[in-house]
Order: structure tokens, then C-alpha cells, then sequence
């Protein structure tokens, strides 16, 4: 085992976690009606369609440190161990990772924001090409 890249992994998580939290916390907090779960509050320079996507964003860069972190676990608990097996979970890791990511932005951007459509896409062409 690899313990420095067990440590990162583990750092990737974590950081996710207190990014989407204090996100939340700090920026979204005041920009959200009670109840909603995407903030709709805008000001003078800020439109709505903005925000969402802002707020979708600011998310899909935890989902994507929770990624490169699984990457990261699974590398220092099978350190030489490559092969099928390998490459096997790591694709299946990126395709839940870009699905949940597009439908963060779907849901963030009620389909407004084009960016939904491209991380469906990888998705799919992941699962194709297994």
C-alpha cells in the first residue's frame, strides 16, 4: 500500500466535502428560497440562469476531486497491480462521476445550460466503449 497516495485520496474527499459545504454555507445560503434546493436569488447583475449554473459549478468541482480521489484510493491499495481489473473501475468511476455531474447541471439549470448534454455524453461513450 501507498500511503501518500492513500492520504491524497482521502484529502480529495475531504476537501470535497468542506467545498460544497462552506460553498453552500457562505455564497449560497442567502440566494436560496426556503424549501428550494437550487438558489433562485438574484441581484441587479446577476441572472437567475447565472446563478444556477454558478451554484451547479461550484458542486461539480467536488464531484470531480471525489473522482480523481477514488482514482487515487484505488491506486494505493493495488499499487502494482494494473490490468483489466483496473482500467475497468476506473471508467466505471469516471462514468458515475460524468452522469451524476450532468444531472447536477440538468437539474441546476433546468436543461438550460448545454453543459448537461456533454457530461451525459462521456458518460455514454464510457459505457459503449467498456
Amino acid at each position: 500500500m501507498n500511503i501518500y497516495f492513500l492520504i491524497a485520496g482521502i484529502l480529495c474527499f475531504v476537501l470535497g466535502l468542506v467545498h460544497s459545504i462552506l460553498g453552500e454555507y457562505m455564497i449560497f445560503k442567502t440566494k436560496r428560497n426556503k424549501g428550494k434546493l437550487v438558489p433562485t436569488k438574484v441581484g441587479t447583475e446577476l441572472k437567475e440562469r447565472h446563478l444556477r449554473i454558478i451554484w451547479a459549478t461550484w458542486h461539480l468541482a467536488s464531484f470531480f476531486g471525489w473522482c480523481i480521489g477514488t482514482f487515487l484510493v484505488k491506486i494505493a491499495l493495488n499499487q502494482g497491480k494494473s490490468g483489466a481489473e483496473f482500467v475497468g473501475f476506473i471508467i466505471n468511476s469516471t462514468i458515475l462521476t460524468m452522469l451524476a455531474a450532468s444531472l447536477l447541471v440538468l437539474i441546476g439549470t433546468k436543461g438550460k445550460h448545454p453543459g448537461w448534454i456533454v457530461l451525459l455524453l462521456i458518460g455514454i461513450l464510457l459505457i459503449i466503449g467498456k
